[in-house]
Order: C-alpha cells, then structure tokens, then sequence
C-alpha cells in the first residue's frame, strides 16, 4: 500500500466516525426536544373534594445492633467515631455490642 492510499484510507476512515458522532449528536437532541414536548398533563383538582392529607414521615430504621443516640458535645463526628473505634478494639468487643450515650472533650490542664 503505497503512502498516498494510506492517507486517503486513514481520511475516509476519519469522515466516517465523524459523520457518525454528527449523526449520534443530532439523534439525541431530537430526543431531548421530544421527550421535552411529552411532559405529563396537570390534573387539577376538582371543586368540591377535600384536600389530601399530608402523609407522615416515618422515623428511619436503625441498623441491626444500634443503641439509640449518642450526644457529642464539642466532638467532631470524626473523632467521635475514631473514639469508638478503640474503645471497641481495646475491649475486644464488636462495636455493635457497645453502647455510647455521650462523647465529652475533656481538658487536662
């Protein structure tokens, strides 16, 4: 293959993947403005029934072995959870099986 049909062939190539891209970018916006166009009617509510009543949030589940909320008084989460960390490590103790209630910076002075 001689250089000049190299060329051509590498630039053939090059329009082809080009013109596919073009043809891609062209196929979304359409179905960007399509699907734009397609947006759910709003159904008014009708004169006479009673509003629907707000639904109540519930309080999310703990994960398995939580006990309860722990206090941090001038604690960053961070540090409140190294703490943790070794406690339980010390203990041999999975941190599940403990309990904090609160996590106090003490001051040695």
């Amino acid at each position: 293959m001689k250089l000049s049909e190299a060329a051509i062939d590498a630039v053939m190539g090059y329009a082809i993947v080009f013109l596919g891209i073009a043809l891609l970018v062209i196929v979304v916006v359409l179905m960007g403005k399509l699907m734009a166009a397609k947006k759910p009617a709003v159904v008014s509510p009708v004169a006479g029934t009673a509003p629907v009543p707000p639904i109540p949030e519930k309080e999310p589940e703990k994960a398995p072995g939580a006990a309860g909320e722990l206090k941090l008084y001038d604690t960053p989460e961070r540090d409140a959870a190294m703490i943790m960390a070794i406690v339980a490590d010390e203990l041999h103790t999975p941190i599940n099986e403990l309990r904090f209630i609160s996590i106090r910076e003490v001051n040695k002075k």
